[in-house]
């Protein structure tokens, strides 16, 4: 007997998930621009994968480029981003997904800071968690 492992996970994801979350993570769809919850978020704290609470980058990697979704120049250190080749609706352009769970999280581009590489992650909010850093 063979289990079908990847349509139980798929189930659990979709159990866990909002309909847009599982959209987005699960099947790489975009959210509309200027309407995610952290596209303007200035708190500090972790920016956390909605899938697996993998942490992605924090509050000192955020910018505000303008483009509609939250932006960051850089990932966490401990984050190992996947990157692959993305050529669908006409563009070249470079996905991101989670390094632990494999969610969709957005798109890199070279238009982001000089001064921290000149990357722009453009992230998808709803594919992120917040954790909120406490004063010390």
């Amino acid at each position: 007997m063979v289990l079908d492992l990847t349509n139980e996970r798929d189930n659990e994801w979709k159990e866990k998930l909002s309909s847009l979350a599982y959209s987005v993570t699960r099947q790489g769809a975009t959210e509309k621009p200027f309407t995610g919850e952290y596209y303007m978020e200035k708190r500090d704290g972790n920016y956390l994968c909605i899938c697996c609470g993998h942490i992605l980058f924090d509050s000192s990697m955020k910018y505000h480029s303008g483009c509609g979704w939250p932006s960051f120049h850089t990932e966490h250190d401990d984050a190992g981003i996947t990157r692959i080749v993305d050529q669908s609706h006409g563009m070249n352009r470079i996905e991101v997904r989670c390094g632990s769970c494999d969610s969709h999280l957005g798109h890199v581009f070279n238009d982001g800071p000089m001064e921290h590489g000149g990357e722009r992650y453009c992230i998808n909010s709803v594919s992120l968690s917040f954790d909120e850093e406490l004063e010390k």
